[in-house]
């Protein structure tokens, strides 16, 4: 009786000093923050409006319901403009910031680089991607990009010659009776997957022309499905383990026995490619599959749906504006009889404003996150006048829209929300962190000048086949967020050979 209580006594002191412990870590830790707060003049930003601040669960709410609505960059422009271009808000018992700030993004970016990582991305992409580039930090993610980098030289972007296979098979694939209603949509994801997958593989998997059952067919469907299962798997973070999905699993098995079959031909030497890629140029340094295979999905699932959303989005919008269509088919039949080559698509500047316009209001890749990786601040958005530091604890997300940047009125005047190319024919428009389609500092997408160059020349290259355009629906353009953005209702639209 004695000993049992004697237990009991020892169980009660344990229990206690344990709670002495994390009473005074939580005191200690609370003391920490409010020294680094006074230190740096931190002050809170504006709260987004909530029932409570404690689990969230309005806000978790709301955010499905703004996915399910296709709301979610459109409601977050709005906030950021009603609340301030920083803001916070707790969601599932975490406390995140938001922001749109360019001197914000800047400090993230590429001023206080190393204060910001990508955070728990292995959990959600790793099933697909597994320690490439997208999903490395530190020395990880040096590694990665000396890796890939040699791929994005001027000469490797300059060489067309295999882009116009690609745009025949797209042509191809246009009703040849003019005024027929097309969706290009899904024929410039087929596109850009047959051209990105040369540049990385040496091998075009051809889907634009692909029977189903065919091996290019599956590995076109599985990529589609583990690419919105992905963006799911993303919301949940660290949880992602919670979501189970036998088709994912099936999808991933295709997607990576697919790719390992290029990988192993090129690592015994069987494999006799004509044109560069960056499998090659991976292999001649890296020999382990597993690594090669998370650097050329990594890359493909970027060059695939960038591209592929913005010419989407540009054509939506030139056949809903004929002024600027009927502009930029004259700066195309300036260069009539003319081969297409870098330093043409270089020099047409209204292409180029076109270009940077569908970017600016339809950003690809629209919001991201960041996890401080230690105590730190984000220069201003704090305090009444919302110009004070803000202070971001260790481990805590950070959102930042693109979408919302993109759309400010103070950087992109009363009509930012217009599509309209002729701001970016006015030298004194120099946006600097306002604009950031391809991210910016260390992590500024390699593939940058790749992506513009194959956008324009695809571009060109259908303008020069018709000469006018209409479109074929009246819908809005509406998010579809997967792992980038793109239109919901697609682009439909009729062409017509002669004016």
């Amino acid at each position: 009786m004695a000993s049992s209580s004697r237990n009991h006594q020892l169980i009660l002191g344990a229990l206690g000093l344990l709670v002495l412990f994390v009473v005074g870590r939580f005191i200690a830790r609370q003391l920490e923050i409010r020294a680094f707060k006074r230190k740096h003049g931190c002050l809170p930003p504006p709260r987004e409006p909530q029932p409570e601040h404690i689990i969230g669960l309005a806000a978790w709410k709301r955010l499905r319901r703004e996915r399910r609505e296709r709301i979610t960059m459109k409601e977050t422009t709005r906030r950021a403009k009603e609340l301030g271009y920083t803001s916070s808000l707790v969601m599932a018992g975490n406390n995140f910031t938001v922001t749109c700030d360019p001197v914000n993004l800047k400090a993230m970016l590429a001023t206080n680089f190393n204060d910001f990582g990508l955070g728990p991305r292995e959990v959600p992409l790793g099933p697909v991607l597994n320690g490439g580039i997208f999903i490395s930090d530190g020395e990880a993610w040096q590694h990665s990009r000396a890796l890939i980098r040699p791929a994005f030289t001027r000469a490797q972007v300059a060489d067309l010659s295999s882009l116009e296979e690609h745009t025949q098979a797209l042509l191809s694939r246009i009703p040849k009776a003019d005024g027929a209603t097309v969706d290009l949509k899904p024929l410039f994801y087929n596109m850009t997957l047959d051209s990105a997958t040369e540049f990385l593989l040496g091998h075009s998997v051809h889907s634009q022309n692909s029977l189903p059952g065919s091996p290019a067919r599956n590995f076109l469907d599985a990529f589609d499905y583990a690419e919105e299962i992905l963006q799911k798997r993303s919301e949940l973070g660290r949880f992602a383990w919670l979501l189970r999905d036998k088709k994912f699993d099936e999808a991933c098995k295709t997607i990576k026995a697919f790719t390992d079959g290029f990988i192993q031909e090129v690592l015994r030497g069987e494999n006799k490619m004509t044109r560069y890629n960056l499998l090659g140029e991976i292999a001649g340094a890296c020999r382990d599959p597993t690594k090669i295979r998370s650097e050329i999905l990594g890359v493909l699932l970027a060059a695939r749906d960038s591209n592929a959303s913005v010419l989407s989005s540009c054509f939506y919008e030139m056949a809903r504006n004929q002024s600027i269509w009927n502009k930029l088919m004259a700066e195309v039949e300036s260069v009539a009889g003319r081969e297409l080559d870098y330093e043409i698509l270089k020099d047409m500047k209204y292409l180029k404003a076109v270009l940077n316009e569908t970017l600016r209001l339809f950003p690809p890749l629209a919001r991201n996150v960041r996890y401080a990786r230690k105590d730190t601040v984000l220069p201003r958005g704090g305090g009444p006048d919302k110009q004070s530091p803000v202070f971001i604890a260790k481990d805590s997300p950070i959102y930042y829209s693109v979408y919302a940047l993109h759309r400010l009125p103070e950087f992109w005047g009363p009509d930012a929300e217009v599509f309209r190319p002729e701001r970016w024919l006015d030298d004194k428009v120099k946006p600097g962190w306002a604009y950031l389609p391809f991210n910016g500092g260390p992590r500024l997408c390699l593939g940058q000048q790749n992506a513009l160059i194959e956008a324009s020349y695809t571009i060109v290259r259908l303008m020069q086949e018709f000469k006018r355009i209409e479109p074929r629906d009246n819908q809005p353009w509406t998010e579809h967020l997967s792992i980038g953005m793109s239109n919901e209702h697609g682009c439909k639209v009729a062409f017509w050979r002669s004016k």
